[in-house]
């Protein structure tokens, strides 16, 4: 058995990161995932006056309940959604000139339903260039608060940052969502939201987030479950058996309910109170499922496919066509690369296993789970080498080394 640790997770040090700096006190922020994200969120809060302090195993965030200490400031946001998309949501609760632009591949990336959030909440929010997309400018005198439609269809991070934003307000937020993807996603914000004390609660379609502001405490951060996906797939793949502690049935991410497919295809799952165990049973069964919850981890269910005994389809994934890349397509194009029948959709891939795949340059696509997932079909593959092999380091900087330890345990 391997026991794998798994660095914190990318999406609750982000969360975790906003409301240390919006909470009234200092907060220190346990095991946090430090990656290009992570150091890039933590360098936005710095650049907008906020005080991180960093230390091997914590970091500790001076909280501003009433917003940025800077009246102007320049943010560069890199690569990170989460960066790009709370940190502008933040600086619009205090009051200022703040400027945020991004690298080429996350301009690229939509905005737009969050913008019009923000503008009909009163946030003076202007885009440099394409409309919906960075460079932009907030123009911060507080928010108001009130009520507020929100389409957050292509991404669940467009719901999160408003719900962060809530207790910043003046009178706190009504929020009716039209759409939704990665629910779990949102789960995770509420939960975190009352561990710094602050309240949101769902009434039908509508999010209720009452003022009243934050307060600082010590939070853990949990093990990355979309990253785990990668060992867990592994051990299903080779016959091995992988354990990463600290997820468990207790954990906030959605995205440890991959185990759940890795079962319905034929591998055994141990979830337990801290840890979750996935051993391969020496074969992978064919099966249709719906991702639309843990559509990050399709790539990872995608790169194992081409070993299962019959087809695999995978339904209702469209936002990851607009995520670090068009994720979907690239898993086709990979595949077809490695001799694999392959046909998407719209929203939908299938997989048809068939000859052997053979080995092959994988495009990256500069996409983090692109590779961290084929590296998962290298270990059944030789011959899989990668264009960008070093973009993990946005969420796990030291992936090739766990992974390559990891391969030589379970063979």
């Amino acid at each position: 058995m391997a026991l794998v640790d798994i660095p914190g997770s990318k999406s609750i040090t982000a969360r975790a990161l906003f409301l240390a700096a919006a909470a009234d006190g200092v907060t220190t922020l346990q095991r946090p995932l430090r990656s290009d994200d992570t150091e890039g969120f933590a360098e936005g809060l710095t650049r907008l006056g906020y005080r991180v302090g960093r230390t091997p195993g914590a970091w500790q965030v001076d909280g501003r309940p009433q917003g940025p200490a800077l009246a102007e400031a320049d943010v560069y946001c890199r690569d990170g959604a989460t960066t790009a998309r709370f940190l502008p949501t933040l600086a619009a609760a205090g009051h200022g000139v703040y400027r945020f632009d991004a690298s080429p591949q996350m301009r690229r990336r939509p905005l737009l339903p969050l913008t019009r959030a923000l503008r009909d909440l009163g946030v003076d929010l202007r885009h440099q260039e394409a409309e919906g997309h960075h460079p932009l400018t907030v123009r911060a005198s507080g928010v108001e608060g009130g009520e507020v439609t929100l389409d957050a269809g292509q991404s669940s991070q467009y719901l999160t940052a408003l719900l962060l934003l809530g207790p910043l307000t003046r009178t706190g937020l009504r929020i009716t969502v039209t759409d939704l993807v990665s629910a779990p996603y949102v789960e995770i914000t509420i939960a975190m939201m009352r561990a710094f004390g602050a309240e949101a609660v769902r009434e039908g379609n509508t999010y209720v987030v009452p003022p009243g502001g934050y307060r600082a405490t010590t939070y853990a951060i949990e093990p990355d479950a979309s990253t785990a996906s990668y060992f867990f797939a592994a051990a299903a793949l080779t016959g091995g058996e992988v354990t990463v502690p600290g997820l468990g049935a207790g954990a906030l991410q959605g995205d440890l309910g991959f185990v759940d497919v890795l079962r319905r295809m034929g591998a055994r799952v141990d979830v337990g109170a801290d840890r979750t165990t996935v051993a391969g049973t020496g074969e992978l069964h064919g099966v249709t499922v719906n991702m639309r919850d843990v559509s990050d981890t399709m790539p990872t269910l995608a790169a194992i496919a081409p070993f299962a005994s019959g087809p695999v389809r995978i339904e209702d994934v469209a936002n990851t066509r607009v995520k670090e890349c068009d994720r979907l397509e690239a898993c086709a194009e990979n595949l077809r690369r490695l001799g694999v029948d392959v046909a998407t959709g719209p929203d939908w891939i299938e997989i048809r296993p068939g000859a052997a795949p053979v080995g092959a340059d994988v495009k990256t696509y500069g996409d983090h789970r692109i590779v961290m997932s084929f590296a998962v079909t290298g270990l059944r593959v030789p011959g899989i080498s990668f264009d960008d092999p070093g973009c993990v380091r946005k969420t796990f900087p030291g992936f090739h080394e766990a992974f390559e330890e990891l391969g030589q345990r379970l063979r």
